[in-house]
């Protein structure tokens, strides 16, 4: 409601004043191991994605209005064809105070491999499966900033259901899971209203982060449908405290993440933490190379939501060569060390004059054991292209 008083009230501004950016794309991924599922994809799979992006904001700074949109057309599978709503919100900057209300991101954390304190939107998890992508949230935050901190209240009104793949999708289960009947432990299902709340701040080289949410958990378990042929996504209720640290130390960032979460299946802690050391100007070039180590350590009950990161150790690199192409390679490997299973990424990205960028990505799962969780999938290695116009 309060973007829509804005945008009547300033029509004629904003039909001058609009930046109007975003992005459309091409996805190939090239699958080269035997599906493992009747209907899943085997060789190619290309689909196109468009991300639109508005933005306003009044000549005094005060009133802003951000819209961005994103919409996938795949070739194979339908539930990865989908559009969403990431963002469209209005927002005001007072004087130490400022408040938004509508569709919005909000990212909290510092580690590499894993964010287990990032609570506020869903997963959109057709669109990657390292979970970094995420759904718009409605939301109304307002944040106080004062010298001894930024303190934020979080009002979240809807819940946004996890995406999954398909049956013709890759990264799936052996059964498939119904996204169209979900199960709430809350009476009031996906109109329950959630809360959250954060504090940060910095003292001296150090960067803290602390947050209370209560409300549906992001994370779904599962159970089987009557007629035992589908999973059907549980959302429980939920009570969680984090705090994030990041430590400065010249190359050093020393990088913490932990949780305590409650709800009626389980209690449970979980972390992560490690370093990343940097080498800059290596061999007297403009190039910087940071290694990174994490060890994620996640104490969940087998009735929880499943994760495979309970007691893992992640080992990567970053180059960033610092020209103008902007060209980077991350590369990484988690290895479990119970079951000695592995997950391999890498990812490489360069622009191509003003407009045209490439991302490449490869993505292994090795050493898959039986019953474990990687067994699903562990032939969905693949290699990804995506070529991107901004505009």
């Amino acid at each position: 409601m309060a973007l829509l008083v804005v945008l009547g009230s300033n029509s004629s501004a904003l039909a001058e004043d609009w930046d109007v950016t975003g992005f459309a794309g091409l996805d190939s991924q090239a699958f080269w191991e035997n599906r493992r599922y009747a209907g899943q994809n085997n060789g190619l799979n290309a689909s196109l994605l468009l991300q639109p992006e508005f933005y306003w904001r009044d000549d005094e700074g005060r009133h802003r209005i951000s819209i961005v949109g994103f919409a996938r057309l795949d070739a194979q599978d339908d539930e990865r064809s989908h559009a969403d709503l990431r963002e469209a919100y209005w927002g005001y900057e007072g004087d130490n105070w400022d408040l938004t209300a509508g569709v919005g991101k909000v990212f909290w954390g510092v580690t590499e491999s894993r964010h287990l304190v990032d609570v506020i939107n869903q997963t959109d998890l057709v669109e990657s499966i390292d979970e970094e992508s995420k759904l718009g949230q409605p939301m109304i935050n307002l944040n106080l900033q004062r010298d001894y901190g930024r303190f934020g209240v979080f009002v979240l009104p809807y819940f946004r259901d996890r995406t999954f793949p398909g049956s013709d999708g890759r990264f799936r289960a052996p059964l498939v899971v119904d996204t169209n009947n979900p199960i709430y432990e809350s009476s009031e299902e996906e109109q329950h209203v959630d809360f959250a709340l954060r504090y940060s701040h910095y003292f001296g080289d150090v960067d803290f982060g602390a947050h209370v949410f209560e409300g549906t958990s992001r994370e779904a378990r599962f159970v089987l449908s009557a007629a035992g042929d589908q999973l059907l996504p549980v959302y429980d209720q939920m009570t969680q405290v984090g705090v994030d640290i990041q430590y400065t130390a010249e190359a050093w960032l020393w990088k913490l993440e932990t949780i305590h979460r409650h709800s009626r299946v389980d209690t449970f802690a979980a972390a992560v933490g490690g370093f990343e050391y940097t080498f800059y100007g290596v061999r007297e070039s403009a190039a910087d190379i940071g290694v990174l180590v994490e060890y994620l350590y996640d104490g969940r009950s087998d009735i929880a939501p499943q994760t495979v990161s309970e007691n893992d150790i992640f080992v990567g690199a970053r180059l960033a060569l610092n020209d103008a192409e902007d060209s980077s390679v991350l590369a990484g490997v988690a290895v479990d060390l119970d079951t000695r299973e592995l997950f391999l990424n890498i990812e490489a990205e360069r622009r191509f004059g003003d407009h045209l960028s490439a991302e490449l990505q490869l993505r292994s799962f090795m050493n898959a054991k039986p019953g474990g969780l990687l067994q699903s999938i562990e032939n969905d290695d693949y290699l990804q292209l995506r070529l991107s116009w901004y505009y």
